[in-house]
């Protein structure tokens, strides 16, 4: 029985086999793990297919392959030994008609380099081949050469404090090293400015003491104020959709739905954030819901890369640990990103039939950063202030219904 590299997901072409956890002449049981593959979204653990011997590894760990690539073959019990194969390094098979099984070499030159890039990297020494370009066709740009010259510069610093004895030297795992790419090439895109505003919460916090026992009881998780949050956010792109948009060259594509995506932490070893398609439809029920999914299928590293595509605006929580406030690096190629922190009682001065008095109010902050390109200061205060008025002048009764 052939081995293939799966379909993880409608718009994934290729991915990386990363980790063999058997070698050939070991028994493997049917839904047992075998192998791990990468993409640019996700890892993602792969079961074996059936019970048997691993007859055959024809990819070695580090390759990239097209879908439906032969990665080995297991003897499965009862069918007959069989010959082993060519590695496909060596000769591509196509696992059917329909597939192209080419194999990539890591190693492969890079798209043309203009003069000045070419200029760039020769002063610098830098390889092109280890620079991810954000170009068309993948071409590297100079703010790319900057942006790796900063990554590498951070890095030798950390290597010559751990050989002096002051640290230890961690590598990094593949989420990790995107993560730190993504993050690196975002600063160097886009102009980031960061807005922040206080919010009252004690409207859904009534709703929360109220409902959230019986909501856990239903549901099997925390109601938690982020759905709230999301949901007003919705609201709040339906009168500014500039903020629901990406840059393209010198032109701004602005999204007619909102793909929502939520950042969420791997238990400390990694950040994903995988995307709530057409958020703008859901309910405050709903958007809890499919935020609880999209967190258990993280951590259980089963989402697939389908579950990252086409985000158009992003929420980072950070609220959990109780922070003040977060200036979040903009998802690209997102125009924005609102973090939301620690929401703690504090004193709020309230306007009454008897004038003004100070109460206890649950507040928080939410601060969202903003590509300068797209939108101006005035265009993202305007928004947030929406996000505040929908959190604390909404009807809030009926949201769990």
């Amino acid at each position: 029985m052939d081995i293939v590299m799966p379909q993880l997901g409608e718009t994934v072409a290729e991915g990386t086999l990363t980790v063999w956890h058997k070698k050939p002449g070991d028994r493997v049981e049917a839904n047992e793990l075998l192998f791990e593959v990468s993409t640019d979204k996700v890892d993602t653990e792969i079961p074996a297919p059936a019970s048997g011997i691993l007859v055959e590894v024809l990819i070695k760990e580090g390759i990239t392959v097209d879908v439906g690539t032969r990665l080995g073959v297991i003897q499965a019990d009862g069918e007959e030994a069989m010959a082993p194969s060519s590695p496909i390094e060596e000769a591509p098979r196509p696992a059917g008609p329909a597939v192209r099984a080419t194999v990539r070499d890591p190693s492969a030159p890079p798209p043309p380099l203009s003069p000045v890039v070419s200029r760039l990297l020769a002063e610098h020494g830098l390889n092109a081949a280890d620079i991810n370009g954000t170009g068309a066709g993948g071409r590297i740009k100079r703010k790319d050469v900057e942006a790796h010259k900063a990554l590498l510069a951070a890095r030798e610093g950390d290597r010559r404090a751990a050989a002096s004895g002051e640290g230890t030297v961690i590598p990094f795992n593949t989420i990790r090293k995107r993560t730190a790419d993504h993050m690196v090439r975002s600063k160097a895109i886009s102009p980031h400015v960061l807005q922040a505003v206080e919010v009252d919460f004690h409207r859904i916090a009534k709703i929360r003491q109220r409902d959230g026992a019986a909501w856990k009881d239903r549901e099997g998780f925390t109601l938690t104020y982020l759905p709230f949050i999301a949901y007003a956010v919705c609201q709040a792109l339906r009168d500014f959709p500039h903020v629901n948009a990406s840059v393209d060259g010198e032109s701004l594509i602005v999204w007619n739905a909102v793909h929502l995506g939520i950042a969420v932490d791997l238990d400390f070893t990694g950040l994903v954030a995988p995307v709530i398609r057409s958020a703008q439809e859901k309910s405050v029920a709903g958007l809890a819901r499919d935020i609880a999914d999209l967190a258990v299928r993280a951590r259980a590293k089963t989402l697939l890369p389908d579950d990252f595509a086409g985000g158009t605006y992003t929420i980072s929580n950070s609220g959990v640990f109780g922070t003040l406030i977060t200036a979040p690096i903009i998802n690209q190629p997102q125009v924005a990103i609102l973090s939301t922190d620690g929401i703690k009682k504090r004193p709020v001065v309230v306007e009454t039939d008897d004038g003004e008095t100070i109460v206890a109010r649950p507040v928080g902050i939410l601060a969202q950063s903003f590509d300068h390109r797209a939108i101006d200061g005035a265009y993202s205060a305007a928004f947030l202030n929406r996000i505040r008025d929908v959190i604390e002048q909404g009807d809030w009764e009926q949201s769990l219904s």
